[in-house]
């Protein structure tokens, strides 16, 4: 339905995360990716969604005036959030171990936001979803480093991996929101985009 109704929009996916574009195919929608780097600092004033949003927009700032007419240009950007901290992504398997074990017993939040960008207007939302891990043990923790290496991953854990089958024990809001993108949210969003 989607698929059809954006007719001549072309839609760009500025993000190299295989989940994203598993997502977007899953849909069903057409799309290209096009990549353009950017340093992902933020002001350390932000919190929450605020980091999320910022960085999401920041992302499409890269393509300014690379937009043709019909182009929606889909940025995001997820953080995990607990005890006012944000957990950026891991840089070795220590930091990886730190940040599982500090979430491990306890609920946190993760937030995507999404920018939807066209030549004429500019689009921000986001998605929080509680997560709970159980009481992780640290040979668990370690098994899953090794053997996933989570590196790429916003709090160094994929839901859809290992760990999350064997150490979420609650979650509330949306589960493609965890993995990386919050699909509903993307789907209604374009749907009021080219529907106006």
């Amino acid at each position: 339905m989607l698929r059809e109704k954006l007719g001549d929009y072309k839609l760009i996916l500025a993000s190299g995360s295989p989940r994203r574009k598993q997502f977007l195919e899953e849909m069903g929608l057409d799309f290209e990716i096009r990549l353009k780097p950017v340093e992902e600092i933020y002001p350390e004033v932000l919190q929450g969604a605020e980091i999320s949003d910022f960085l999401s927009k920041l992302k499409a700032s890269a393509f300014e005036g690379a937009l043709g007419p019909k182009e929606i240009l889909i940025t995001s950007d997820t953080v995990v959030w607990h005890k006012n901290t944000s957990s950026a992504k891991a840089g070795d398997a220590k930091e990886a171990h730190d940040m599982i074990a500090k979430l491990s017993g306890d609920w946190h939040e993760v937030i995507t936001s999404v920018c939807f960008t066209t030549n004429s207007e500019q689009i921000i939302k986001n998605s929080i979803t509680k997560v709970k891990f159980k009481n992780l043990s640290d040979a668990e923790i370690d098994y899953y480093i090794t053997h996933f290496a989570p590196y790429d991953k916003a709090g160094a854990y994929g839901i859809q991996e290992w760990i999350g089958l064997i150490g979420i024990s609650e979650i509330q809001g949306s589960y493609t929101n965890v993995v990386g993108l919050p699909t509903n949210l993307v789907y209604e969003t374009l749907l009021d985009m080219v529907s106006r």
